[in-house]
């Protein structure tokens, strides 16, 4: 490590109980996706202590703060998200959630609290920094359509050349740094199917339109879409969550709720599916001679990490233990910036010994070691560096 580099560093390592404090505080009040109010505040009323260029109410709830260098240069965005969950706290610790029915269980309080953290300590530096950073926080990853896309719509990544993001990680130690190039999350759809059919008594099938008869045979029509429709080498999943129908025991039903989500990694593959669902559909309804309506809505993108700025994360981390990041085929809105610009999006371990630690994302446990919020901070400097920092002239 240079020391132009590790005087920033020590800065960090100096303000972490801070950003712990801040985090704790997010994690006491949080608010779920699109009313985060309260939350944005929280932030922006750190951030206008800084001299920093701010937009506010971007996208919703977002916030855009540059910090402009003494010369012009390579401009580096930097995103953390805020909201919450409608999850019950469970945990038994003096930071648990204050708000009934909610809770920071995805830790997007601790990567706010970082990145805010990190605007201040490199906000001290303004004069050395040959280009800008620019910080995002945006509201409503959690519920599509998501933060991102309405940020983006409004300017956020205007004059931004390179994004990076990253998200705390309970599966993986507090030290490593997992990272991967290409596609690593999938685009995820969801499907409704409204089927009517004629209802009528149990004894008389033969003067009916059997709704649930209809609904069985779409469901396991679709479940055979990947096993022979699509390529095995191309990841895909079609899952079916909510199949309603009837009111009785012996009267056949005359309509039928069927609800899904399909997720892909390609976009030729998540074109095919949606057909093949509208084919299915269709042609199963005329058989049994009812009506349909399809509703498919498109949800975020598949998310792909540039290989060039993936490269380079792994690089800069190689005083953390790296580890290849696998694909999965949940869903992310940091996509919609990739498909903007070139960036990437890692994973930053966050669990130790202790079990609390250790309970997986979305849990009502969920609590993740605060030693990772440094990596994360010490991972959003090098990025930083890289492009805009002169350690020669680093004198703070």
């Amino acid at each position: 490590m240079n020391e132009s580099i590790r005087k920033v560093q020590f800065q960090l390592e100096e303000q972490l109980p801070e950003v712990i404090e801040w985090r704790r505080y997010l994690h006491q009040h949080p608010e779920l996706s699109f009313q985060e109010k309260k939350t944005s505040q929280f932030i922006l009323n750190e951030l206008k202590k800084l001299p920093l260029d701010i937009k506010e109410n971007v996208g919703g709830y977002g916030i855009v703060a540059t910090l402009r260098g003494k010369s012009v240069g390579p401009v580096v965005a930097f995103r953390a998200d805020f909201d919450a969950l409608p999850i019950q706290d469970l945990k038994d610790v003096a930071y648990k959630s204050k708000n009934d029915g909610i809770s920071h269980a995805c830790g997007h309080d601790g990567h706010s609290a970082a990145l805010l953290g990190f605007a201040k300590v490199l906000s001290k530096f303004k004069e050395q920094l040959h280009g800008a950073i620019v910080f995002i926080f945006q509201p409503a990853e959690e519920l599509p359509p998501g933060g991102a896309k309405f940020m983006i719509e409004e300017g956020a990544l205007e004059g931004v050349d390179v994004i990076f993001g990253a998200h705390l990680d309970t599966s993986e130690p507090t030290g490593t740094i997992s990272i991967g190039a290409g596609y690593q999350m999938a685009a995820v759809d969801r499907f409704k199917i409204t089927l009517q059919g004629l209802g009528g008594h149990g004894a008389r099938p033969h003067e009916t339109k059997d709704a649930i008869v209809l609904g069985s045979k779409i469901i396991s029509d679709l479940q055979q879409i990947v096993s022979r429709r699509i390529d095995p080498f191309s990841p895909a999943v079609v899952t079916v969550g909510i199949f309603q129908s009837g009111s009785a025991f012996n009267i056949i039903a005359d309509s039928a709720v069927i609800e899904g989500t399909v997720r892909t990694m390609t976009n030729d593959v998540r074109t095919k599916i949606q057909e093949e669902i509208e084919l299915i559909v269709s042609k199963a309804a005329e058989g049994a001679h009812a009506t349909y309506d399809l509703e498919y809505i498109n949800g975020y993108p598949a998310l792909y990490n540039h290989p060039v700025e993936s490269e380079l994360v792994t690089q800069l981390a190689s005083d953390l233990q790296v580890k290849a990041l696998q694909p999965v085929m949940g869903a992310e809105d940091f996509s919609y910036y990739l498909l903007e610009r070139p960036g990437t999006y890692f994973r930053v371990g966050a669990h130790n010994e202790q079990e609390s630690t250790q309970f997986s994302h979305h849990h009502p446990k969920f609590d993740f070691d605060e030693k990772a919020l440094l990596n994360m901070q010490q991972m959003f400097l090098k990025i930083a560096a890289h492009y805009v920092l002169k350690e020669e002239e680093v004198h703070a």
